[in-house]
């Protein structure tokens, strides 16, 4: 476990430290950062996990997480957000973007301990399945399982995991219909709670992403999305 790296990035200096005492406890190497734009100077790609405040100074929480999620070398690192905005329209926000989890302040330091123990056991349980060099294709559209990459017409797109999964699995199945339920018990993990909207949203970014393949992607009315060959 020590092998681990996780990033804190929160403007309360105090929580950083209890969060960054606590997780170091465990086993994890922990670095700090007191705001988005000092998080964004690290590089990124090097951590296992990111816990990331939302509400802070001129770059917010999902703002930056915008910002990995569009860049392939980030575009997979799991994000926990660790926020007071706890609506669901917030919570939907956060899973909209591609988080792993969504913990709402106040929190027990716990709950946050055993929830990264979750989201990167999913982490890298995922990696694991994926034998070295496996690809997935589809006419010029191209899943590298093993480095998490995809390329259209040659050229590589950002996805982010949720995204990727979601494609992964309709390659893995052409022409099989999946409902929502299954969509969500195969990509979204059973300890939370996502709305039927967060997939429906996921899929309109997946066809803008894949161009002219996103017409693929269809959807059956009463049952759910398949991807047709």
């Amino acid at each position: 476990m020590g092998t681990y790296r996780i990033l804190v990035v929160d403007d309360e200096e105090d929580l950083c430290e209890i969060l960054q005492f606590n997780l170091e406890t465990e086993g994890y190497q922990v670095d700090v950062a007191y705001s988005a734009e000092e998080a964004l100077q690290k590089n990124i790609s090097e951590y296992n996990l990111l816990l990331l405040d939302v509400m802070m100074g001129e770059i917010s929480g999902f703002r930056m997480a915008r910002t990995l999620r569009d860049n392939p070398k980030t575009s997979r690192v799991p994000i926990i957000f660790l926020t007071a905005k706890d609506t669901e329209n917030d919570k939907l926000t956060g899973f909209n973007i591609g988080a792993d989890d969504y913990i709402s302040k106040p929190f027990s330091i716990r709950e946050v301990v055993a929830r990264v123990k979750a989201v990167i056991r999913r982490a890298e349980s995922l990696k694991g399945n994926d034998e070295a060099g496996q690809v997935l294709t589809y006419e010029r559209l191209e899943m590298q399982l093993s480095n998490k990459k995809v390329l259209l017409n040659g050229n590589e797109v950002a996805f982010t995991k949720k995204e990727f999964e979601i494609l992964k699995l309709f390659l893995e199945n052409k022409n099989r219909v999946f409902t929502r339920e299954e969509m969500l018990s195969r990509v979204w993990s059973d300890e939370v709670v996502v709305l039927d909207r967060t997939i429906d949203v996921n899929i309109t970014r997946l066809r803008k992403k894949i161009g002219e393949y996103g017409r693929n992607i269809v959807t059956r009315l009463g049952y759910g999305y398949c991807f047709e060959s």
